[in-house]
């Protein structure tokens, strides 16, 4: 049995518009950087293509056609009992290129609908303003979020978005996993990171250095773009509760080493200082010392950090999918501006799954203690947590117990967060509850839905829906909230 949870918290899902509404084209919708991801794989990262590309395989171009099935899929959602549902806005049907004169009515209208079927159901919307979505004119023309400009570009759009549903949703978050990109790295799949993160391109001649300024460049704008947009939404209507978005990946020291625990510190401020200036509105100590040591300096004026005090967050959404591990590479000591100093290594305390991320529910509550200890009383919402898996139709349905035995583990450890340790936890939105194209790989075949959606990689397939095993298992912990976690 789990712990019954205050009526009032958010049972339900997450998904992104890049990767379910498919329709690319449709409405007036423009380019936007996820239309140039190519697929990948669990070994082959996802290029990054100079535009559209003929004969190349774009999965974020079909998604599982959510445009034009969401009136379907959120009545199953309803079937469900869910309480809340996350999205996001594409930017470019509402901006096409991100600095149109005017947004796009059609654009518009359809997200009108989209809240609408959901209130039908009794379904808060919780909205994403950039998940990994902006406008491939604003790389082309302006280098992303390397350029100050495209911060007034964006509070447009979110003031534009906040007027138009100031009466239809109330929770927003601004960027998605906006310190994804603190992962800075030679590896290939950091490219995935800071392009969907900041629309960055990094040639070959760029070093270490170059790069992780340029991220911390583009990474103060979209901060101060998030600020802007907070407070602007704060005038047209008090009421709206405004979140930033991180993942907590929850992290550990390989041993008890000196050396080894200075690393996972490091570690740690070099990813966390996202969500100091999110919740406290200025830059933690050791930034203001490494930009002093090393030379770089972004570019950050005084009317800047009046904005980031002014514009802080109202909660703070998480995603938690597994805990990393760390170690240092030296004896020397590690510092924020090597990040060679600092090296992931496996745990052998966890197990791990197919895409070889550790699989550590008691991670999420240690996550979920850490945030607290460092932003007390701050109000938390788990807005994705979730088991990507290959799943099989056998006689007409999927049965997923490994999926049941993840998503069980992790909400019993949010219930103790909640209720053992005090910790305001005011909503679970596990990540995919309908089968969507994975951001990282691209795939269809990676599957976290609750429900089974019929195509392939190639978007090939009926399109049909089917309830999973995980679907009735979660509509009993929702219907209970939270008490009957299953045997």
């Amino acid at each position: 049995m789990g712990i019954k949870l205050q009526d009032d918290f958010l049972w339900g899902g997450a998904i992104a518009a890049h990767q379910a509404e498919g329709a690319w084209q449709a409405g007036g919708k423009g380019v936007s950087i996820a239309d140039i991801l190519t697929a990948g794989s669990h070994t082959e990262p996802r290029q990054i293509t100079d535009g559209v590309v003929d004969g190349l395989n774009y999965p974020n171009h079909h998604g599982i056609d959510f445009y034009h099935t969401y009136k379907e899929d959120l009545a199953l959602m309803g079937e469900m009992g869910f309480k809340a549902f996350r999205t996001s806005i594409a930017w470019t049907r509402i901006f096409p290129n991100g600095d149109d004169a005017t947004p796009n009515e059609e654009g518009l209208q359809f997200y009108d609908d989209l809240f609408d079927e959901m209130h039908k159901h009794g379904i808060e919307p919780v909205v994403t303003l950039n998940h990994f979505e902006m406008p491939y004119h604003l790389v082309t023309e302006y280098g992303g979020w390397s350029d100050r400009r495209v911060i007034d570009l964006f509070v447009n759009y979110a003031k534009v978005v906040f007027e138009r549903y100031r009466d239809k949703v109330t929770y927003w978050m601004t960027h998605n996993e906006i310190s994804n990109q603190a992962a800075v790295s030679d590896n290939p799949f950091f490219d995935f990171m800071v392009w969907t993160n900041s629309g960055l391109k990094f040639d070959d001649k760029a070093t270490l250095a170059d790069k992780q300024a340029a991220m911390m460049q583009a990474g103060h704008y979209e901060l101060v773009a998030s600020a802007k947009a907070v407070q602007i939404g704060h005038e047209i209507n008090p009421d709206f509760v405004i979140g930033g978005m991180v993942n907590v990946a929850a992290l550990y020291p390989a041993s008890p080493k000196p050396a080894d625990m200075l690393a996972f510190q490091k570690a740690r401020q070099a990813r966390d200082w996202f969500t100091d200036v999110h919740v406290r509105g200025a830059y933690p100590a050791e930034l203001e010392a490494f930009f002093k040591r090393t030379g770089i300096r972004p570019d950050i004026t005084d009317e800047d950090r009046a904005d980031l005090l002014a514009g802080t967050v109202d909660y703070m959404a998480i995603s938690y999918y597994n805990s990393t591990t760390v170690r240092a590479t030296s004896e020397q000591d590690a510092e924020i501006d090597h990040p060679a100093d600092v090296e992931v290594v496996k745990n052998d305390f966890v197990k791990v799954n197919d895409w070889d991320w550790a699989v550590d529910p008691q991670g999420l509550r240690y996550a979920l203690n850490e945030l607290n200890d460092m932003y007390p009383y701050l109000p938390i919402m788990i807005v994705e947590n979730g088991f990507g898996a290959y799943d099989e139709i056998v006689d007409g349905q999927v049965h997923d117990p490994y999926r049941i035995d993840y998503l069980k583990a992790h909400v019993a450890e949010v219930e103790k967060a909640i209720v053992n340790d005090g910790i305001p936890v005011i909503g679970y939105l596990s990540w995919g509850p309908i089968d969507i194209v994975s951001a990282g790989t691209g795939e269809m075949k990676k599957r976290y839905g609750y429900i089974y959606v019929d195509l392939d990689d190639m978007g090939e397939g009926s399109g049909e829906r089917l309830r999973k095993d995980s679907f009735y298992w979660y509509k009993q912990v929702i219907a209970t909230q939270g008490e009957d976690l299953g045997d």
